[in-house]
């Protein structure tokens, strides 16, 4: 895929935001929420964890399960999830409305652990730390621009695995910050790209 992609209503997308009619949701995901700065050390831990989730699997599976693990992970309430019990982590594990994944579970509850020991504020100053400077980064013109990492990922996932976060490597930290608008990847057609500068 390359460039843009034109729907039924004639809007230039993102491909990956211009899929099959079945999914609907995927678009609205691309339409109003992704890229959109997202802060907050709830908000920030909520995408950290569905990225984790996320990896080795694709978006929708994910997205398609948000309600399912906001359920599961207590609204991804940093303080709630941190006093998590191996109890409770049985009790994911046998979930079907999420993930059942014991290492991406484990990793969730640590994380949440290790965010609550932060003062209010400074996971979200911490993520937002690494974003890069937009003047200089040109806009994508295809998926072939969009790169899967960057020394700023790189640099931030060694940050936050030097704390004591796990399961959010490099790739993983570029996802969350393209999900976060802490970079713009739209491309350069998509009619969302000036929407998300703005903001």
């Amino acid at each position: 895929m390359s460039g843009v992609a034109f729907g039924p209503d004639g809007v230039a997308r993102c491909p990956w935001g211009m899929e099959s009619e079945s999914m609907a949701d995927y678009r609205a995901y691309h339409d109003t929420e992704w890229g959109r700065p997202v802060r907050g050390d709830d908000a920030l831990y909520e995408r950290m964890c569905l990225e984790a989730f996320q990896s080795g699997l694709s978006w929708i599976t994910i997205l398609r399960r948000r309600e399912g693990f906001r359920a599961a992970f207590a609204d991804f309430r940093i303080e709630k999830v941190a006093a998590f019990t191996d109890a409770d982590a049985e009790r994911l594990l046998a979930d079907p409305g999420i993930i059942r994944n014991r290492a991406k579970i484990a990793a969730a509850i640590n994380n949440a652990k290790v965010a609550a020991e932060l003062p209010a504020g400074e996971l979200t100053e911490l993520i937002w730390a690494y974003a890069p400077e937009r003047a200089g980064r040109p806009a994508p013109r295809t998926v072939a621009d969009v790169p899967p990492l960057t020394p700023e990922s790189t640099a931030l996932a060694k940050d936050l695995k030097k704390r004591g976060f796990r399961f959010i490597g490099p790739t993983t930290a570029y996802a969350l910050m393209q999900a976060c608008g802490l970079v713009n990847d739209h491309l350069a057609a998509c009619h969302v790209r000036e929407a998300v500068e703005r903001a």
